[in-house]
């Protein structure tokens, strides 16, 4: 009999949903969505998660919770990252996804968030050398270097899409010193990024989340988002900066109607380009490879099988 499973990330912007069958060592995809609900909205400044952004995460997450427990998801691991470490009153929101799809997130650590992205990018891209993996996402972001499955350093900072953009930009487009603010509260943010990557010389460089697959997507001008054509391209650092300037020139407006764009991420997509122009160069890196999979790939290939002999 074949084994499903299921994983749900909420992040600070997005919610992921991946069910899965186990054959032998490997996770085929049979449900996969994606929704922003912007769970961390206002929680840099004030520490709190929002009613309404409780509200709409907790509906998404028991959606996702009723579409595993349809296609026979025998185990449903559901986690949750930077928005709900951050906040003061995630209680709130623990009870309510319980109230409401009868299961309860628990908060995993920026460190074991970072493992669990190294994981899922090893088993797709990893062997031939070291692997550095970066996790740009809505409140927080994830670097990992490694030479095999477990990585061997890792650092978890508070800079991301949504953080960066509440703090600096106030303008629609972009004007040039916020952008410039943008840029050098990023580089601050990610200097514990280079001495790691010295210890590792010649690493490849994997980016992952919506950041990344977002700038791919936009880059060629996907008339809706495939995965097929995402997941394991090449972004050269110069795109990732000749979007930089692209989409900050652009209103908000602009941005959310251009070809592979996801309308709600339009806000905070140049923010989230920043972080990553900025790590590629912290790093050295001239390019990354893109990764369509993450934190949710990285628990179920966690999970040890169920099946019986």
């Amino acid at each position: 009999m074949t084994e499903r499973l299921a994983a749900i990330d909420v992040g600070t912007n997005t919610v992921l949903l991946l069910v899965a069958e186990r054959r032998g060592d490997a996770l085929l995809p049979v449900l996969e969505r994606a929704e922003i609900t912007r769970l961390g909205r206002g929680v840099d400044a004030s520490g709190r998660l929002d009613p309404a952004a409780i509200r709409d995460t907790v509906a998404v997450v028991a959606s996702y919770a009723a579409d595993a427990r349809r296609l026979g998801a025998g185990e449903i691991v559901c986690v949750a990252t930077s928005a709900a470490r951050d906040a003061s009153n995630g209680a709130e929101f623990f009870a309510a996804a319980e109230a409401a799809a009868g299961l309860l997130p628990q908060v995993i650590s920026g460190d074991e968030e970072a493992r669990l992205v190294y994981a899922s990018a090893w088993r797709d891209f990893g062997g031939g050398g070291p692997l550095a993996v970066l996790d740009v996402g809505g409140g927080s972001t994830e670097f990992t270097i490694g030479d095999g499955s477990a990585p061997r350093a890792r650092t978890s900072l508070q800079v991301g899409a949504v953080r960066l953009t509440e703090r600096h930009v106030r303008g629609d487009p972009i004007p040039a010193p916020e952008l410039a603010a943008l840029s050098a509260a990023a580089r601050e943010a990610l200097l514990p990024i280079v001495p790691l990557s010295r210890d590792a010389p010649g690493a490849r460089l994997v980016g992952v989340a919506g950041t990344v697959t977002t700038l791919e997507a936009v880059k060629q001008a996907l008339p809706s988002y495939d995965a097929q054509r995402v997941h394991g391209a090449t972004l050269a650092r110069a795109d990732v900066e000749a979007l930089v300037e692209r989409l900050a020139a652009l209103p908000v407006r602009a941005r959310a109607a251009l070809p592979g764009m996801e309308p709600k991420r339009a806000d905070v997509i140049v923010a989230g380009a920043v972080v990553v122009a900025e790590a590629m160069r912290a790093g050295g890196y001239d390019r990354l490879v893109v990764s369509d999979r993450g934190v949710r790939w990285g628990l179920l290939h966690d999970r040890p099988s169920r099946r019986g002999p």
